[in-house]
């Protein structure tokens, strides 16, 4: 790339510093946007392999348009103390920055390190809190529901179940938002680099709400059971529960592998299956 093609980019890079700030904050207080350092290196990667395809680059006129309306956003987003604003911004620009150097053609070719890139944008308190809850509270009914036929004396008032050795809280991590909003970005990875077809690809994706609702109803069975058996100070103070986030991740991360397996078997027999000779 010329001199005037580093120059946009640098100032660019110079201008969304604060963004960069404001999101680097983001995902150091939250567990579940904690991908946000390792997602945009993931997307460069990409792209920088893409981008090799794409021929020298040309300036076009509607990137410039679109940087424009992305500084617009900033702005906002920047008034507002948003991050949420400003990482959109952000993707704004870095598509504008795409289409401006290799036109509409570039934007395609590289459609999915960009999109890629949605998933370190935070989602507004205002959507995300109801769904937390939500998902809280489905997790604890449905618990609720298969101890009690599996014989345990259980009751649910809201997020909380009462055990005869007292009450034990449903937290906002066994609601499942930390493996959903995680695995999202890995099961978008993951197919794009083991599925070749479009309904794979987005059957892996829209499989990981309903793995990592698996993966934490799990966790909260395991340990109100726990806590039935040895007591509520000792089920949620030991080794085990500590370690209840990592070893949940890690078996939604087998499960969604093993998904991505039998769905891409699937669809080869089907479309094997398919085929007429010629």
């Amino acid at each position: 790339m010329g001199k005037r093609a580093w120059l946009l980019i640098g100032v660019l890079a110079l201008v969304f510093i604060p963004a960069l700030r404001a999101l680097a904050g983001v995902w150091s207080s939250l567990d579940y946007y904690s991908h946000g350092f390792l997602v945009p290196i993931v997307a460069l990667s990409i792209g920088w392999q893409r981008a090799g395809k794409l021929g020298a680059p040309a300036a076009h006129g509607a990137g410039l348009a679109i940087i424009g309306a992305g500084l617009v956003v900033y702005a906002i987003g920047l008034g507002m103390g948003s991050p949420t604003g400003m990482g959109l911004a952000a993707v704004v620009a870095i598509t504008g920055a795409v289409w401006h150097f290799w036109g509409r053609r570039g934007v395609r070719r590289l459609v999915f390190p960009l999109g890629l890139l949605l998933f370190v944008v935070p989602i507004p308190p205002v959507i995300l809190t109801p769904i937390v809850l939500a998902l809280q509270s489905f997790v604890s009914r449905l618990a609720v529901d298969l101890l009690q036929v599996a014989g345990y004396t259980v009751l649910r008032e809201g997020n909380v179940v009462q055990l005869a050795a007292g009450p034990l809280f449903v937290a906002e991590a066994c609601s499942g938002i930390t493996s959903i909003v995680t695995l999202l970005p890995l099961g978008a990875v993951l197919a794009y680099f083991t599925e070749r077809r479009t309904a794979a690809r987005v059957a892996l994706v829209l499989a990981v709400v309903p793995i990592a609702m698996l993966g934490n109803l799990i966790r909260v069975l395991v340990t109100v059971a726990a806590a039935d058996a040895v007591g509520i100070q000792q089920a949620t103070s030991s080794w085990l529960h500590e370690s209840a986030g990592f070893l949940t991740f890690t078996l939604e991360c087998v499960l969604l592998i093993a998904l991505g397996s039998v769905v891409g078997a699937a669809l080869t027999r089907g479309g094997s299956g398919g085929a007429r000779p010629a």
